[in-house]
């Protein structure tokens, strides 16, 4: 089966798609990257999304027009992907417009019905809203194809995601799908996104490579203070977004970023998501455990450092070392996701999201339904 995953995230900087195959394995799957593009939001999409999401309040009008608009940019990153192969399906998770875990409230935007007459295909879509339905927060979902991916029978791992969000899935050696542990253990990327686009007036969205980060001081004051937050001393399952961790939590502690420098900011922020994602994997993770970092993040040399500092004895690198470029990790996900939902197999983990079953995720925008559904049947017998 050759999919195409489409994944948008809460950094807000634009649309991962992973051209895969896909080929059933008795309970897993073989999955090869043949290709991938990370297709930058055009500035008036990105300018409208800003002003749509938490804390600004979007209206009705801007919903509709921003699902309209991301479906056409959804559309174009997978045509950007694919070349002129012909693939069997599109999964796209959307952009998320509004996340309430705790509420079993979560929205998606990106028509799918557009990407459909641009490709041709069938496509999978709103995954989250299975899970909340059945009780859950609708996230983290990732962990399922986390330990399809990544278990092992000889170690202990966790893997790691940091995008706008951060997030971590535990997989202790020989780790089913249904059995792992995952949560979002707080703010990635998107804190020290916004500071650095404030700082700058927008003349960088985010500190490359966390070089600013590395010339800068952390203030431990200022640490402490962000680490008080309620949400890093809840047990999971836990999910958090930008309703919580958006400029309005950096401008809650603008007494202190005030007085900083740009790269004393910068390295303070990347330590807030260090120390909680090492926090976290202290608590619920075997110590001996190998941690795979995905996402943007990933290339934040000093938030690598801030958590090889906090986890001694633990191996830290980059999902590349396992062939998951860390950059295509969740799009590739979501193309697994969908390989899932027309199979009609529960894909959530109902001890990451709070559920009280396991269900299928995902609606399908058909498109020659029988002769793919066919060729799933075919393939998931041989």
């Amino acid at each position: 089966m050759i999919a195409i995953g489409l994944m948008s995230g809460t950094s807000l900087d634009g649309i991962d798609a992973a051209l895969v195959r896909i080929r059933p394995r008795e309970r897993t799957y073989s999955v090869d990257l043949l290709n991938f593009v990370m297709q930058p939001f055009e500035e008036d999409v990105a300018a409208r999304l800003r002003a749509a999401l938490p804390p600004n309040a979007g209206s009705l009008a801007d919903v509709a027009h921003l699902h309209n608009a991301l479906g056409h940019a959804l559309a174009s990153a997978a045509k950007a992907a694919v070349s002129d192969m012909p693939i069997d399906y599109v999964a796209s998770h959307g952009q998320t417009l509004w996340h309430d875990g705790e509420r079993r409230v979560t929205l998606q935007a990106g028509d799918p019905f557009v990407i459909r007459d641009a490709l041709q295909t069938t496509i999978c879509y709103d995954f989250r809203s299975a899970d909340c339905a059945a009780g859950g927060h609708g996230a983290p979902l990732v962990p399922y194809a986390d330990a399809l991916l990544l278990a092992s029978e000889e170690e202990n791992r966790v893997a790691v995601n940091v995008g706008g969000i951060a997030n971590l899935t535990v997989l202790p050696r020989g780790a089913q799908p249904h059995e792992v542990l995952a949560f979002d253990s707080g703010p990635g990327n998107m804190l020290v996104d916004a500071f650095v686009r404030e700082r700058t007036g927008g003349a960088a969205a985010f500190d490359r490579g966390g070089a600013l980060a590395m010339q800068g001081r952390v203030r431990e004051d200022a640490l402490q203070a962000l680490l008080s937050d309620s949400y890093f001393s809840l047990a999971p399952p836990k999910t958090t977004g930008r309703e919580r961790f958006g400029r309005q939590f950096l401008e809650a502690h603008g007494g202190f970023f005030r007085a900083m420098s740009l790269e004393d900011g910068a390295a303070t922020l990347a330590a807030l998501t260090a120390q909680t994602l090492a926090d976290a994997i202290f608590r619920y993770a075997p110590s001996d455990s190998r941690v795979l970092v995905s996402g943007g993040g990933a290339h934040n040399v000093a938030l690598l450092r801030g958590l090889r500092e906090r986890l001694p004895g633990m191996r830290v690198e980059r999902s590349d070392a396992l062939g998951i470029p860390a950059d295509a990790k969740e799009a590739v996900a979501f193309a697994l996701l969908g390989y899932e939902t027309l199979r009609g197999r529960a894909a959530n983990v109902p001890a990451a999201t709070g559920a009280r079953d396991r269900v299928a995720l995902g609606a399908i925008a058909p498109h020659d339904l029988f002769s793919l559904l066919a060729k799933v049947q075919s393939e998931c017998r041989q």
